[in-house]
């Protein structure tokens, strides 16, 4: 059943979110996974969520999401969103 790993970002530093990109990019292809949002144009329909930037990744998995996140390439990258933005994540199960 497929996962999806959804990140809401708000880049505090454009510069060093852009060198976090292509590092991130590498590690989701590296682990199975596929950019399905990529900080596209959001329009609220509920509830007051403005969102700044809101990235939906896809994978086989739950088991395979974790491993994406949870390998040395990704978190060598995620040190470099976490100093570059703020954000909220979360992995989803699909159906």
């Amino acid at each position: 059943m497929p996962a999806y790993f959804i990140v809401e970002v708000e880049v505090t530093d454009p510069a060093a979110y852009e060198r976090y990109k292509p590092l991130a990019g590498a590690s989701v292809a590296r682990h199975g996974g596929k950019f399905l949002v990529r900080g596209g144009r959001a329009e609220t329909l509920e509830g007051g969520w403005e969102p700044k930037r809101i990235v939906v990744l896809e994978f086989p998995s739950m088991e395979a999401a974790r491993r994406f996140y949870d390998s040395p390439d990704y978190q060598e990258a995620l040190k470099l969103r976490l100093a570059a933005s703020r954000s909220k994540a979360i992995l989803v199960e699909g159906g």
